[in-house]
Parts: structure tokens; sequence; C-alpha cells
């Protein structure tokens, strides 16, 4: 079991090398969640201007945003 545990604290210790010098992970996470709120808030008002042009045009949400070039990498 001591094996074990060393190889934990070797593993941490790797993790907080990858993560920075006196970085803190809580600080990282909720800097992350602050980020993907913003970014949520701009895709839902796109999706409130895109979803009545799509109607108008007669075409899909999904044609408008490969019109406009607002489709992200995941897409």
């Amino acid at each position: 079991q001591r094996e074990y545990v060393e190889q934990l604290q070797a593993d941490i210790t790797a993790l907080q090398a990858r993560l920075g010098e006196g970085e803190n992970a809580e600080t990282i996470v909720s800097n992350h969640i602050k980020l993907l709120h913003r970014y949520n808030e701009a895709k839902d008002a796109t999706q409130v201007r895109t979803g009545p042009l799509a109607s108008l045009k007669g075409t899909t949400v999904r044609q408008i945003y490969i019109d406009m070039d607002l489709l992200d990498d995941a897409n």
C-alpha cells in the first residue's frame, strides 16, 4: 500500500506541475465556468436572431449558420 500512496503522490506532483506553479485548480475551474456562461449567453442571443431569420428565408437555422460562417469546430 505504501507504493500505491507514493505513486498517487507522484501523480499529484505531476498534475500540479502541468497545472502550473502557484495556480489554483478551483480558480481555473471557476474562470472556465464563467467563460462557458458567457459563451452560452452569446449563443442563445444568436439563436434568438437566427431562428426568425431562418423562418423568414424559408431555410434551417443550420443553413443560416453555414451562410454566415457561424459554425464552430464541433459542428
